[in-house]
């Protein structure tokens, strides 16, 4: 991934960002793609947008590294933190897949437009597929706000936390059930 030059992005990134996180999680975040700050330390979410997600991470009892892991749509950032173009996401699917295959989630999490849009191969609405199940090769699918568009709307916060609660019980359902 890191010598990848499957699109235009590779041309102006430090480095890839690939993911982090508990390689064996239960629940795997997906991402738009990198900032100006993850672009620079290799880690996605660790600028403004990662404080807010490891809050709401901390609120429903979870933690970054211990049973999450987190990926992007893209693995480079795109110029000026621009939406990722649909060429570029998928250019980088084949990667995401690896991902999901390798870390075996139970419950995907996509935070954003760009990133419910690779995993479920759909134009999406974010609107309209909150408090819905979908569904990526089998591994639930949850669909959010990214946490970069809270911080710019922040009264959809509570439209998150709804969200973050549908998850835990989706999760918890898979462990009852």
């Amino acid at each position: 991934m890191h010598q990848c030059q499957a699109c235009g992005l590779c041309a102006q990134r430090t480095q890839a960002v690939p993911g982090v996180g508990d390689r064996n999680a239960d629940w795997m975040l997906v991402g738009e793609g990198p900032g100006a700050e993850e672009d620079r330390r290799g880690e996605p979410f660790v600028g403004q947008a990662g404080k807010l997600l490891d809050a709401m991470l901390h609120a429903i009892g979870l933690e970054r590294g211990h049973d999450v892991y987190i990926a992007n749509a893209v693995k480079c950032r795109p110029p000026m933190n621009r939406t990722p173009e649909a060429a570029e996401v998928a250019a980088c699917l084949p990667y995401l897949a690896r991902q999901v295959e390798l870390v075996q989630p139970k419950l995907l999490l996509a935070l954003g437009r760009p990133a419910a849009q690779a995993l479920l191969q759909t134009d999406v609405r974010i609107n309209a597929a909150r408090g819905r199940l979908f569904e990526y090769r089998g591994i639930p699918v949850i669909v959010t706000y990214h946490p970069a568009y809270l911080l710019r709307n922040p009264a959809d916060k509570a439209k998150a936390w709804e969200d973050l609660c549908f998850a835990r019980r989706t999760m918890a359902a898979q462990f009852i059930g």
